[in-house]
């Protein structure tokens, strides 16, 4: 009987001294550590919020999905969903799948979905299914970025005005090179002016259809790789013209060896950086 107590005694102060193993934490705009409990607390009031992943990074895909869940707890049916990751002119399959009318089999048929659709983003898909909620297709149709990229903006004017529908107005369209995520994407090696046209042009497109599914009563809840909301550029860049800045809250994501200190130039990326272990598991 002894020995056991004494087993016991040690077990316990073992579990006890034991050193809590963390895979991420969140700190805020300016590297102070925030729980989560007080980003929901922070964004209650926002209409329009980014979730900045890392596209193959688990942690980032689990805290979007408790986000979503999270923020259908406080607004309910004025909940609106969007991605990067559908193309606008996949937007009536996705309506006809969330309404139940095609089988999950033709959706994935058809969808053009990323590689990492199913472990990824269809749990927000499901939930807005399950819930009657509106997911808007935000990004341009791929081939028509490629047209930037190669051909030049000038190659949209060619399209039909069916294809222009999936594209944010031409006329409308202005490209900043001393935005910095454009600027920085010129000076890369394998960059150049296409590159960062054709981004801003994705980003100008996404904005687009964020406000043209928005109204006052709504909130906006979009993912999107970080690159596109980070220093409230990209996206935000476009949307910010028109919308209150104060109406908006942005979530990026990083990762470090270390998690207890955010690094320095990780400071200011968004108000909410993830920080998530460098060596946690990717999906892909």
């Amino acid at each position: 009987m002894k020995l056991i107590f004494v087993l016991f005694l040690s077990l316990t102060s073992f579990f006890t001294n034991a050193k809590t193993i963390e895979a991420f934490k969140i700190y805020n705009q300016s590297g102070k550590e925030i729980s989560f409990d007080k980003v929901l607390k922070v964004i209650k009031t926002k209409s329009y919020i980014f979730f900045g992943e890392y596209h193959n990074n688990a942690v980032s895909h689990w805290l979007e999905l408790e986000l979503t869940q999270h923020l259908y707890t406080l607004h309910q049916q004025k909940l609106v969903l969007g991605a990067e990751m559908f193309e606008a002119d996949n937007q009536y399959i996705l309506n006809e799948y969330l309404s139940g009318y095609i089988s999950p089999r033709n959706f994935q048929n058809e969808m053009r979905l990323w590689e990492n659709y199913n472990t990824d983003y269809k749990p927000m898909v499901e939930f807005a299914k399950d819930k009657g909620l509106k997911f808007i297709a935000t990004n341009i149709p791929r081939r028509y970025a490629n047209m930037v990229y190669k051909k030049g903006m000038e190659s949209l004017d060619q399209l039909s005005e069916m294809a222009k529908s999936f594209i944010a107005p031409l006329s409308d369209f202005k490209f900043d090179s001393t935005v910095t995520c454009y600027k920085e994407m010129i000076e890369m090696e394998h960059g150049g002016i296409g590159m960062a046209k054709a981004q801003a042009m994705k980003d100008a497109t996404m904005a687009y259809f964020i406000l043209k599914n928005a109204n006052p009563q709504t909130v906006f809840l979009h993912f999107n790789g970080s690159y596109h909301s980070n220093n409230y550029e990209g996206i935000i860049h476009y949307l910010k013209q028109r919308v209150d800045l104060a109406q908006i809250a942005n979530f990026t994501t990083v990762t470090q060896e270390n998690i207890d200190t955010l690094e320095s130039e990780n400071i200011g990326l968004a108000d909410f950086i993830i920080c998530v272990k460098s060596n946690f598991t990717n999906t892909h």
